[in-house]
C-alpha cells in the first residue's frame, strides 16, 4: 500500500542529522494503538533496504529506485533528517517491539496545502497499519498546523489498497494525472484526492473507519 512520497531538501551539518533522540518540534513522535511514528535513523537502514527492494513497492511510489540498496536507504535516512521547514518524514514502527514497517510523511504544497505520502513493506499489507499511520499523521497536521486547510494524497490508478486507505481517511476524489515513476523509468497514471479541515473535524473520531 503506497501513496506518493517526498522531495529532497538542502543539507544540514552532520551533527544535526540522524538524531532520533532530539525530534524536531514541528515533527513530534506520533503514537497510535499499535504504532509509533518517529524519525528514521541509522538502525533502520537494513530493514528499510530489505523492504523497499521490492518491485511491488517501488513501482507504486514515484521517487523510489529499483533495485533499492543499503546505500539508497542510508541516503534516504540522511535526507529525512535534514530538517526542511514544514516537511516531516516518519519511520512507521510497531509499538510493542519497534519493528520497522515502512515510512510516511508530509510536505508543503503551498501556504494552505500539504501532501501526504506513505508506503509499507509487503509483509505488512492488509493489516490496517497504513490506515492507522495515515490517520495519526492527518490528526497531527490539522491539530498542530492551523494554517493548513487541506491535505492532498495521490496513488496509482492500479493501487487498490492505497486507494482504500485514502478513502477510509475521508479524502475525496479530485481528478487524475500523470507522474514519473523512477522504478519504471516512465510516466504512470495517478488519482488525486483531497481532505479538507471541515471534513476532518466531522470524521476525527477515527474508530469506525479502520
Amino acid at each position: 500500500m503506497q501513496a506518493e512520497l517526498l522531495r529532497e531538501g538542502p543539507s544540514r551539518s552532520p551533527d544535526e542529522r540522524l538524531r532520533p533522540d532530539r525530534p524536531r518540534r514541528d515533527c513530534p513522535v506520533l503514537l497510535s494503538e499499535r504504532l509509533v511514528l518517529r524519525a528514521p535513523h541509522t538502525d533502520d537502514i537494513d530493514a528499510l533496504a530489505h523492504l523497499a527492494n521490492n518491485a511491488n513497492v517501488a513501482t507504486m511510489v514515484s521517487r523510489m529506485p529499483h533495485p533499492y540498496t543499503t546505500i539508497d536507504a542510508a541516503d534516504f535516512v540522511r535526507r529525512a533528517n535534514e530538517g526542511v521547514i514544514g516537511k516531516c518524514v516518519y519511520a512507521i514502527t510497531l509499538a510493542n517491539n519497534g519493528h520497522f514497517l515502512g515510512c510516511c510523511g508530509m510536505e508543503p504544497v503551498d501556504d494552505r496545502t500539504v501532501e501526504m505520502g506513505y508506503w509499507l513493506g509487503q509483509p505488512f499489507w492488509n493489516k490496517g497499519y497504513a490506515t492507522e499511520a495515515a490517520q495519526v499523521l492527518i490528526d497531527m497536521i490539522f491539530r498542530t498546523r492551523p494554517e493548513v486547510t487541506q491535505i492532498d494524497a495521490r496513488c496509482r490508478v492500479t493501487n487498490v489498497g492505497s486507494r482504500r486507505v485514502i478513502q477510509k481517511c475521508g479524502f475525496q476524489f479530485q481528478g487524475t494525472g500523470m507522474v514519473p515513476c523512477q522504478a519504471l523509468g516512465a510516466m504512470v497514471p495517478v488519482e488525486w484526492f483531497r481532505l479538507d479541515r471541515k471534513t476532518w473535524i466531522s470524521l476525527r473520531s477515527w474508530g469506525g473507519t479502520r
